[in-house]
């Protein structure tokens, strides 16, 4: 572009040299239409308004400009074709320079044209359609005599069309003062590079610059414009995404070298599709691989999918890992990871991998790489391809005609024509016994009501030579897809087991094991055996079989019952039960209202909290995302860091401490008024532990899990109402098999010493859904009295609550047989997976009731609500771009049924009375005279609450 040298007020030309476009190449994209204005000095696309309409600075919207105020320095500021330097109040200022500035500001020095200054690209922070408000404090410094003009001025960048230079707005700057520089922008349509700049002093002049900023008239529209316009940019997010460019705008990551091949080995491997491929090779560590950049072709907040044709090569693996990862740099320079998704790739064919992402914050560096396999391993690529994610329609609620709830499906169960219906798995032998139980198995008989006796007849299955040999039934054609089937029987094993056995009640979908229920064995009497399961894929072959003890050993089977469970029915007893546990009898007395001033006053009562924690899991970047933060503090009271304050993430190298991701959640938390779960000291689960702590030998094991709890609990004492000190004991042993027995009550004490105000509660999972021997109540309550025995002050009890298909039954008993501890159960990590939202939302439902009813639990936790940032797919209750669905919708309906409110007139007693949940209430009283509004608090308590009213 030609520039006039004297000054920058100039005819707009829109022609670009050679070198410039060189300077900043051209990306894809849909080239800008220009809205016309009605400032008769400008013909640039850009609509320009009156700067004294507005002060940005003082707007509440995000502002889009990084480092706005060069706090960092000169951090994502660029200078044009010249110099910058940082000046602070302590530096000396350049001669010329009035000392009465405050903070930081930048001075751009050794300018030879008018038009160079300092720039940002703001490309992923723009949106067409909606009005930027531009201010900023400049001023100027040098040679000059009188004022010298500064110019805000906009780049915009089109892939088939020239660049193009737009007035924004302009001041008039002297020595002495900080002038400000205001102004409007609007774009039309969206450009491949938006670049905003000032500029305009005379060559030799300094252009100084204390602070800008840029905020959109109506931030959620903008973001919803984004979006819109993000469609048509998808081919150009990866550059070059075949390979057809060469190697163009790919390289390798961490050292590694990416070459280009028509063929490999010999032309055994070739493309997929396409003419050629790229590999990466040479890797010495697990994450190199091949890169792209991709800073300013993905917005914040929006979701998309990611495409990769992918394969391995050499070193002898025939199998790995492929993962696509995004590398993402915050503005104040914080790394993030976000693991996409990753594949099995083998040395054989080419294999899809599919993901998705969305960026909660706004990046100042985006690059998509993929890693994984060992190091010498190469990782073959034949194509990547990323683009904004379709938003796909909710499934439809799945329609069950006639379900029979409560109907045992399976045939002959209480053996009354022999074992016909029946077939040994495997070469066994099953045969007919009596003395078996006569009722039904607890969980069974709670949910089937009265029930006429059992026959007292079983199944005996010998000659077993395999643990997975039992008797077997086909029930293909018997299930109804999207039913939750209960699943429950009498076991028990014969003699001849030389230690505990397990037996297990599981089926066979199209060759898959589906697990039913299991219980473990050390005795010669009959134990339940319960458990849950549901279809939601149309099989061709389900099979039901009972297998578990080790071969040698008889099994025993008695009224086996697999039958659809009434939810609703359920439902209505917990309702009942809630109304027991969660609400009070209130009185509001109103004192002199016996005067007829009071006598007949009207009252409303709302409640506006309910009292029960309702938490959920957050990770650090989510904080990022106002959508987010604004749906997670209006709808929860608690929270839990999912990584955060784990020992791998604040010290995942030796001496290295990283508390600054719980700081900052922390410090939203408690902004928010939310209370905070410790989560977690320990981690007992061996893969969970940081190679560095896994290489100390016993001492040094010793003196870091002292430094750990010292660091750990000094620093944030008093600020986590609950740690979970050592998770998933009932899975893991890492210090126990370290540092001997005592070491897991040494952490419950020394954690206590440290904050006594913290509960500290045992973690663990698979405990309320009867799939898992290992963490079975029973196996629970013993190894918290372990605990206790050696004095460790156990506060709590934590069931994870990662379940599938739950039935409230069978959740009921395991927490009532850990209730008899007479500690607060908390549902710590509580998440449901289904592809169907609505039946997700009624796993959701169930868990919440029976957790919500029952007496001993105090606190549910859900394990993320967000989609993306959750541990399981198919859990989330909000979509990634911010939609509701089903299952979040039935969260909100509860939420919003466990609030009370009532209405009426106060009694000649003076008095108001109603039954309410435990939480904070408003009041309004109506009188011929006055309307008053108060509040108050409802407590837990058995005896009714009398609260006072003085109007």
């Amino acid at each position: 572009m030609q520039r006039f040298s004297t000054c920058c007020f100039r005819t707009r030309v829109s022609k670009t040299s050679s070198k410039q476009k060189q300077k900043h190449p051209q990306r894809s994209g849909e080239a800008m239409e220009i809205q016309p204005t009605n400032n008769a000095n400008d013909d640039s696309a850009v609509r320009i308004e009156d700067h004294n309409m507005v002060n940005s600075s003082t707007s509440s919207a995000t502002n889009i400009i990084i480092n706005s105020d060069f706090s960092m320095g000169l951090y994502s500021w660029h200078p044009n074709s010249c110099h910058s330097f940082i000046v602070s109040d302590e530096s000396n200022y350049p001669e010329g320079t009035s000392t009465n500035s405050v903070g930081n500001h930048a001075v751009v020095t050794n300018r030879r044209e008018c038009w160079q200054g300092l720039e940002q690209d703001i490309t992923s922070r723009v949106s067409p359609g909606c009005t930027y408000f531009v201010s900023a404090s400049v001023g100027v410094s040098g040679p000059l005599q009188v004022s010298a003009d500064v110019l805000a001025t906009l780049k915009l960048e089109h892939k088939d069309s020239e660049t193009s230079y737009f007035f924004i707005g302009k001041t008039s700057a002297s020595k002495e003062r900080w002038e400000k520089l205001e102004g409007t922008f609007t774009l039309s349509a969206m450009p491949n590079r938006a670049v905003f700049y000032l500029e305009g002093p005379a060559p030799g002049v300094d252009l100084l610059i204390r602070s800008v900023v840029i905020t959109c008239s109506s931030p959620k529209e903008c973001e919803n414009k984004r979006a819109d316009c993000v469609t048509d940019g998808d081919e150009g997010i990866i550059l070059n995404p075949e390979f057809e460019d060469g190697l163009s705008n790919w390289s390798g990551r961490g050292g590694c070298k990416i070459v280009l091949h028509d063929s490999m080995a010999d032309g055994k491997i070739v493309p997929k599709s396409g003419k050629v491929f790229a590999s990466a090779t040479e890797r010495t560590q697990s994450w190199n691989g091949i890169q792209q950049e991709i800073t300013g072709r993905v917005q914040r907040k929006l979701a998309y999918d990611v495409t990769a044709v992918v394969r391995i090569f050499g070193n002898n693996v025939t199998t790995a890992t492929v993962q696509a990862t995004l590398w993402v740099q915050t503005p104040n320079q914080r790394d993030q990871y976000i693991g996409i998704s990753n594949v099995q790739a083998t040395d054989k064919d080419w294999v899809q991998l599919q993901g998705k992402f969305l960026l909660n914050g706004s990046p100042a560096k985006v690059v998509i790489y993929m890693e994984g396999p060992p190091p010498g391993t190469d990782i073959l690529v034949n194509s990547l391809v990323v683009k904004h994610a379709e938003k796909i329609p909710p499934s439809a609620p799945p329609v069950i005609e006639n379900p029979a709830y409560g109907i045992n499906i399976i045939t002959n169960s209480e053996l009354s024509d022999s074992t016909n219906g029946w077939f040994p798995l495997g070469n066994c032998t099953l045969g007919v016994g009596t003395g078996s139980p006569h009722i039904l198995p607890p969980m069974a008989r709670d949910s089937l009501g009265p029930h006429v006796p059992l026959s007292g007849r079983h199944i005996l299955v010998t000659k077993r030579t395999q643990t997975w040999m039992g008797p077997a039934q086909m029930i293909s054609d018997k299930l109804k897809l999207f039913l939750t089937y209960q699943v429950s029987a009498w076991v028990r094993i014969g003699s001849g087991a030389t230690g505990p056995q397990n037996v297990n009640i599981a089926l066979s979908v199209d060759n898959q094991w589906v697990n039913g229920g299991q219980v473990e064995i050390n005795d010669d009497r009959w134990h339940e055996i319960g458990g849950s399961f549901r279809i939601e894929k149309q099989p061709s072959k389900v099979m039901v079989y009972i297998q578990g003890p080790a071969p040698g050993i008889d099994l025993m089977v008695a009224g086996v019952q697999i039958f659809p469970v009434d939810r609703e029915a359920r439902f209505k007893h917990l309702k009942r039960q809630i109304d027991k546990v969660r609400k009070r009898d209130i009185i509001l007395k109103f004192p002199g209202a016996g005067s007829s001033s009071m006598l007949g006053s009207f009252v409303k009562v709302k409640q506006t909290q309910n009292s029960f924690p309702f938490g959920s899991c957050i990770n650090r970047s989510q904080i990022d995302n106002e959508d987010f933060v604004n749906f997670f503090a209006k709808h929860f009271n608690w929270a839990v860091f999912g990584n955060e304050l784990k020992w791998y993430w604040t010290e995942s190298s030796q001496g290295n401490l990283n508390y600054k991701d719980a700081d900052d959640m922390l410090e939203l938390c408690t902004k928010n008024n939310i209370e905070t779960r410790g989560h977690c000291i320990f981690w007992e689960v061996e893969d969970t532990v940081q190679s560095w702590i896994r290489s100390l030998n016993k001492n040094d094991l010793m003196t870091a899990v002292q430094n750990r709890l010292t660091g750990l609990l000094s620093r944030y004492k008093g600020k986590f109402r609950h740690y979970d000190v050592n998770n998933e004991m009932l899975h893991g042993s890492f210090y126990q098999a370290r540092l001997g027995k005592d070491i897991r009550a040494n952490m419950f004490k020394t954690a206590n010493q440290l904050d006594s105000s913290a509960t500290l509660f045992v973690n663990d999972y698979h405990v309320e859904d009867g799939c898992d021997t290992r963490s079975c109540p029973e196996k629970y309550i013993e190894h918290i009295l372990d605990l206790q025995e050696q004095g460790a002050p156990v506060g709590g009890i934590g069931i994870q609550g990662h379940i599938d298909n739950p039935v409230g039954q069978v959740v009921c008993s395991a927490l009532d047989k850990l209730g008899i501890l007479g500690l607060p159960i908390w549902f710590t990590e509580l998440d449901v997976s289904s592809v169907n939202e609505h039946v997700r939302g009624d796993d959701l439902e169930v868990m919440l009731r029976e957790a919500f009813a029952h007496p001993a639990v105090e606190g549910i936790m859900l394990w993320g609500f967000w989609e993306l940032f959750m541990s399981r797919d198919n859990a989330h209750l909000v979509n990634a771009e911010g939609d509701i669905n089903e299952a979040g919708k039935k969260y909100l309906a509860l939420k919003q049924e466990w609030l009370s409110h009532a209405h009426g007139h106060v009694d000649e007693q003076g008095e108001f009375r109603f039954r309410g949940f435990h939480g904070a209430y408003t009041l309004e009283i109506a009188s011929f005279s006055k309307k008053v509004v108060k509040t108050f608090v409802v407590d837990k308590g058995d005896s009714p609450l009398v609260v006072t009213i003085d109007v």
